[in-house]
């Protein structure tokens, strides 16, 4: 297949898995790149002095950018991609999404004016945004990403006009508790992987030892609710839809069935869920500074498997438990022919972009910050 016309002879399932794959991956970056919301939630508890709380949100700030791109840059992916579910969730599930919205600007806001001179709200404001943001922000999100195997109250008619069936717009989500916990999964994770990142990036023993011990009070959490969601992930009943007719029914097992009929996926999986632990404990009992790194492997190999599962091997991605055959999957809700593969060439600069975020990561990290550098640097947040 020559280079000119490689995407231009796929076939419609063939561009719509792809761009599935693609947004599966942009979402485990997502992922990852959250544990600049779970360093947030520990500025009060791991920064017991001015000195320490200056280092921690000096680290955070370096790259909370690159998790804001990577939000806007998922959600852009998601609407060419796959518009239909962009209408139906974004436009129907609205609270949810401007309440992650709303959490993502007020972080803006912390590190824009957190250490302006004269600013009337304090400091102290500006790190109650952070928090908030990363509190909130880690756990909306993965319990949104819940309704995607336990479905949400929506309808699509034969004109794929989207209707939301509740008042609640999306927020009715938190009544599942398979949802709420994929979103607390979410939030300690972020928090397990920000520590991790402190113990790496910052030179400040005190602040280091204090760190490790909070690692274990997250890690066990942690362990608890995503054993409770990835059990009950694999027993479930799941959303699964005819490729002729598009009919969509129950199955047993489906997402449990996902990972059997695709082995390369499953491997995938326990070779994260493997890394993550073997990540907490090189960072809890080996007083290593690598367990980031693991971690942050084990994290996008076990969320890009979540999403393969919850797409692929025809599996409704936004099942509706409202009304059963308006749920969604790659096939009906996908944008032309003709756009993903225009889109699809446009994907051949990721790795011109993947290159320059690395060489941009790298350059930052050089250094572990330190309280001279916090002295003389003449940008601080």
């Amino acid at each position: 297949m020559g280079g000119n016309n490689m995407f231009g002879n796929l076939s419609h399932l063939a561009l719509q898995q792809y761009w599935w794959v693609i947004i599966s991956l942009l979402a485990s970056f997502l992922v990852f790149l959250m544990f600049v919301q779970g360093g947030q939630t520990l500025l009060f508890t791991l920064g017991r002095k001015p000195m320490q709380k200056t280092m921690l949100v000096n680290a955070l700030g370096r790259k909370w950018e690159f998790t804001f791109t990577t939000l806007v840059t998922f959600g852009g992916a998601f609407f060419a991609s796959f518009p239909l579910f962009y209408a139906t969730s974004f436009g129907g599930a609205y609270w949810v999404w401007m309440a992650i919205l709303f959490c993502f600007i007020v972080q803006a806001i912390a590190y824009e004016f957190r250490s302006k001179p004269d600013n009337f709200l304090g400091q102290k404001t500006y790190d109650i945004f952070l928090f908030v943001n990363g509190t909130l922000g880690t756990i909306l999100i993965g319990t949104a990403v819940g309704t995607f195997f336990n479905g949400a109250n929506f309808s699509v008619n034969e004109m794929n006009l989207s209707r939301w069936e509740t008042a609640a717009h999306g927020l009715e989500a938190v009544l599942n508790w398979h949802n709420v916990a994929l979103g607390l999964t979410v939030f300690f994770l972020a928090r397990l992987l920000g520590i991790m990142y402190f113990i790496r990036n910052i030179e400040d023993e005190e602040l280091v030892t204090r760190a490790r011990k909070h690692l274990l009070y997250n890690a066990v959490p942690f362990l608890v609710f995503f054993l409770a969601f990835a059990i009950r992930l694999l027993v479930m009943k799941g959303f699964a839809y005819d490729h002729e007719t598009y009919t969509v029914s129950m199955e047993p097992f489906k997402y449990l069935h996902n990972l059997l009929a695709m082995p390369l996926v499953l491997i995938l999986f326990l070779a994260g869920v493997v890394l993550v632990l073997f990540a907490l404990y090189k960072a809890v009992f080996s007083n290593s500074i690598k367990g980031f790194y693991f971690g942050s492997a084990g994290t996008i190999l076990v969320v890009f498997s979540l999403f393969l599962i919850a797409g692929l091997n025809k599996t409704c991605y936004y099942p509706s438990i409202f009304d059963l055959q308006s749920s969604l999957h790659i096939e009906n809700s996908s944008s032309s022919q003709y756009t993903l593969t225009a889109m699809s060439y446009v994907s051949l600069l990721s790795p011109l972009v993947i290159g320059y975020i690395y060489l941009a990561w790298s350059a930052i990290n050089r250094k572990k910050i330190d309280p001279e550098e916090m002295e003389n640097e003449p940008h601080v947040y």
